[in-house]
């Protein structure tokens, strides 16, 4: 479970930073989330709590499915458009990191020459990139998903072997085969004590 969750906690930490980088609001408390409830999973497991791990079960749902929602959203399905700042909860334009910065991509500015335009206006256009910017963000989710499902799966795994280990526990003097099933004694024999030294 150990080095599952470093994986989760490196593709997290991983993709964390360029939803940073691109402002993207929505993914980036995504993601603060996923860190949080990997480490409590992972105390969970080395605490033997399995409340712990049943919410990490249950977070691991809803972050496929956020996942699944954030693929669909970058291939326009269903009528979603990669073009909304609905990743930025409609605070800014900014948008994915890698729509500028992909491998192979170019970048140039374009100042406005026009007079009366502000300074601050500038256009940006990129070209040359191997592979376009939706396709790496949802290759990022499909690695979360994956990595997510064998989570899933280990913990539902840990769960029940921390439920057998509950079922099998025998409490000192409890249901035990040997104190339940003893008759009761009728009579109890005393025997005097001997005193060890005199008594004056």
């Amino acid at each position: 479970m150990f080095c599952l969750c470093v994986f989760l906690q490196l593709a997290a930490l991983e993709r964390q930073i360029f939803d940073f980088l691109g402002f993207q609001w929505a993914p980036i408390l995504g993601n603060f989330l996923q860190i949080i409830v990997v480490i409590l999973g992972l105390f969970g497991t080395i605490q033997f709590r399995p409340r712990y791990i049943v919410v990490y079960t249950v977070w691991t749902a809803l972050w496929v499915t956020w996942n699944v929602f954030i693929i669909c959203f970058y291939l326009e399905v269903g009528g979603l458009s990669k073009e909304t700042d609905l990743m930025t909860f409609n605070i800014s334009m900014h948008r994915s990191w890698w729509r500028e910065h992909g491998p192979g991509c170019i970048r140039r500015v374009v100042r406005p020459s026009a007079p009366g335009i502000l300074e601050d206006y500038s256009y940006i256009s990129v070209t040359g990139c191997m592979i376009d910017f939706q396709y790496l963000e949802v290759i990022h989710s499909a690695i979360q998903i994956l990595l997510s499902l064998i989570g899933f799966v280990y913990a539902c795994y840990v769960i029940s072997i921390f439920m057998e280990e509950e079922d099998s526990f025998d409490f000192i003097g409890g249901l035990d085969t040997y104190s339940f099933r003893q008759p009761p004694q009728e009579h109890v024999e005393l025997k005097p004590v001997k005193p060890v030294g005199k008594v004056l």
